[in-house]
C-alpha cells in the first residue's frame, strides 16, 4: 500500500503503510526502514511498538500482535534486485489482501451518526458478536417473522440488526435499522 503524503513529511524513512480491519476497528501500521542506518521502527495507530537501531541485517521479519483479539502479524522485509527491498504484511497467517477479503466475508459494518456523535457498528457473522466503536457490547437475540434480530440501544435509539435469507447466491442478508428505519451499509472494510 502506498504511503500517504502527510506521513512522508514527518518520517523520512517511512517505506510502508497498511490498514488492517479487525472487529474492534481499523488499525494502521507504519514501517520505517533506514537502509543506510539499519533503523527499523514499527508503529500501530501512531504508537511505536518496535524500534531497532543499527541493524546490520537489513532483511528479515518482525512479529507483533494488534487489536483486542491479538491478531498475529508478521512484517516481511525481503531483498529485491539493485539494493531494493519489498515489504509485505501477513495477518493471522494470510497475506493482508487475503485476510481483508476474509474479514469482508466474516463481518458486516455500518458507520452512523446519532445526535451528532459518530458510531461504527460491526457484526461478526460467525459469533453474532456486535462491536460499537471498538468495544464488544451486550445485545439481545430474538427470532423474527422472516429471520432473526439482534437488538441493543445507543443513546436511547433502538438499534436492530435483522438477518434474513435471500437467494442462494446471496445467503444471509444483514440489515441495520435505527428506530425501525433501514440504514444503508458502508462499503465493508475497503479503504
Amino acid at each position: 500500500m502506498s504511503v500517504p503524503e502527510n506521513l512522508k513529511k514527518d518520517r523520512s524513512d517511512l517505506v510502508a503503510y497498511w490498514s488492517v480491519p479487525l472487529a474492534d476497528g481499523i488499525y494502521t501500521i507504519e514501517f520505517e526502514h533506514g537502509t543506510t542506518s539499519g533503523k527499523r521502527i514499527l508503529r500501530v495507530n501512531g504508537q511505536e511498538i518496535i524500534r531497532r537501531e543499527w541493524m546490520f541485517k537489513l532483511v528479515g521479519n518482525e512479529k507483533f500482535k494488534i487489536g483486542k483479539q491479538e491478531a498475529k502479524c508478521e512484517l516481511h522485509v525481503d531483498p529485491l534486485p539493485y539494493f531494493a527491498f519489498g515489504y509485505s504484511l501477513i495477518v493471522d497467517g494470510k497475506p493482508l489482501e487475503k485476510f481483508t477479503e476474509n474479514q469482508n466475508k466474516a463481518m458486516k459494518s455500518w458507520a452512523i451518526v446519532l445526535d451528532g456523535q459518530r458510531y461504527r457498528i460491526i457484526l461478526e457473522k460467525q459469533t453474532l458478536d456486535v462491536w460499537l466503536n471498538g468495544e464488544k457490547i451486550e445485545v439481545e437475540h430474538a427470532f423474527a417473522k422472516d429471520g432473526t434480530e439482534i437488538n441493543f440501544l445507543v443513546d436511547e435509539n433502538q438499534i436492530s440488526i435483522k438477518a434474513s435469507t435471500a437467494a442462494k447466491k446471496e445467503g444471509v442478508i444483514h440489515q441495520l435499522f435505527i428506530n425501525n428505519n433501514l440504514i444503508e451499509e458502508e462499503n465493508e472494510f475497503q479503504e
